[in-house]
């Protein structure tokens, strides 16, 4: 193991012990990580030291360096009681993995949030077969509301089902409603993300454990809180950008004139996604929130999966079809090299990598990208061809 490779865990398993004490998207913590790195502020953390400078932060004044003081000593005396070996294993029990920026399954996506203003993610838990990363590389987001219509559940599973037969993974929150509809589509002949608000070992809502169980079969469960955590209030807000950052576009099916929906849509405005809504008869009240976004953001008007392929051009350069999608005869040499290395029967990427005379990270990232084209998928010794 390198030194690279060593700093990288360190880093890593700080970013796991940090969730366990700091709230996701802190945007004082996210610039202090920047600067000085996890490992640093977890141990200053756990020291109950003063809390590292960010060069070119304003200075507060003393009210709001009294309180920033608070915060901190708050997360110090929950540092001090975090034993990492067992959060790690209790975790890994419960199968679920913890995935820091810069690991091969961490979403490329996801970098727009360490933009000046972007509530950055300090670090995912993820639980289930798939791999985080390839699912939503071609993905869009469905959302709507708890208390959904007939209407718009019917909606919500027609769309769902029709962006899985192409191919489009389906990223949404879990709840009753929309969301549990459109899993459920999705779910059934494709794969599905669901982004939750707690941690991963806590089914919430209770209702939807067998949902759940059946995602982690073949797509992934992710949160940014860690195992035996129940959810709280502010985090769903706080999940929101997530599901909007992850994926290139998101569609509202059904939002009521105050829905957590709207809170979704928002990000995804303000990150420059594509965003889209399904009108609703005038007379309901659960579709007065997408008939704000039609007529005052400019949200795109969908009603069938096709309509969102069309929207979301980056999914595919070509028309939509009915299958998987397929990248080109004339792959590039690397590319050629990498799957020419994935057997039918199964290999690990370091062994990939080896017979395709490419560096690691390298084909990783390739690896990803056949993914999405539907020509290699993972499978429990690695990586196949499709049977």
């Amino acid at each position: 193991m390198t030194a690279r490779d060593t700093e990288a865990e360190a880093d890593a398993r700080a970013r796991a012990c940090l969730t366990a004490v700091t709230p996701p998207g802190d945007l004082w913590l996210g610039a202090m990580l920047a600067e000085h790195g996890a490992a640093r502020v977890w141990a200053e953390l756990v020291a109950g030291a003063a809390p590292p400078h960010v060069t070119g932060e304003e200075e507060p004044g003393p009210d709001a360096r009294a309180r920033l003081r608070r915060r901190w000593d708050r997360w110090s005396a929950g540092a001090a009681r975090v034993d990492p070996d067992a959060l790690l294993a209790d975790s890994a029990e419960a199968g679920v993995r913890f995935v820091a920026p810069g690991d091969p399954e961490w979403p490329g996506r996801l970098e727009q949030l360490d933009l000046p203003g972007g509530r950055r993610s300090h670090g995912l838990w993820v639980r289930g077969r798939g791999d985080l990363r390839n699912l939503c590389l071609r993905s869009v987001a469905v959302v709507g509301a708890r208390a959904a219509t007939s209407y718009g559940e019917h909606v919500a599973s027609e769309m769902a089902y029709g962006l899985a037969e192409r191919a489009v993974v389906v990223v949404s929150g879990g709840a009753y409603g929309i969301d549990g509809a459109a899993h459920r589509a999705a779910n059934a002949v494709g794969s599905t993300v669901v982004v939750l608000a707690c941690g991963l070992d806590v089914d919430y809502p209770r209702g939807h454990a067998g949902l759940f169980a059946a995602v982690a079969r073949t797509g992934v469960l992710v949160s940014e809180r860690p195992v035996g955590v129940a959810p709280r209030a502010p985090d769903f807000l706080i999940r929101n950008r997530l599901i909007a950052a992850l994926t290139p576009g998101t569609v509202v099916v059904e939002a009521g004139r105050r829905s957590g929906a709207l809170n979704t849509a928002s990000h995804a405005a303000e990150l420059n996604r594509v965003l889209m809504a399904v009108p609703g008869p005038v007379t309901s009240a659960m579709s007065v929130g997408c008939h704000l976004l039609l007529r005052d953001w400019q949200a795109g008007c969908v009603t069938c999966a096709d309509d969102v392929v069309a929207q979301v051009a980056p999914l595919d350069e070509r028309s939509p079809s009915s299958g998987p999608l397929r990248v080109r005869a004339d792959l590039d040499r690397d590319s050629a090299r990498v799957l020419e290395a994935v057997s039918s029967v199964g290999r690990g990427p370091a062994v990939i990598a080896d017979s395709s005379g490419l560096p690691l990270d390298a084909a990783m990232r390739i690896l990803g990208l056949l993914a999405a084209a539907g020509l290699v998928e993972r499978c429990a010794t690695g990586w196949r061809r499709p049977r």
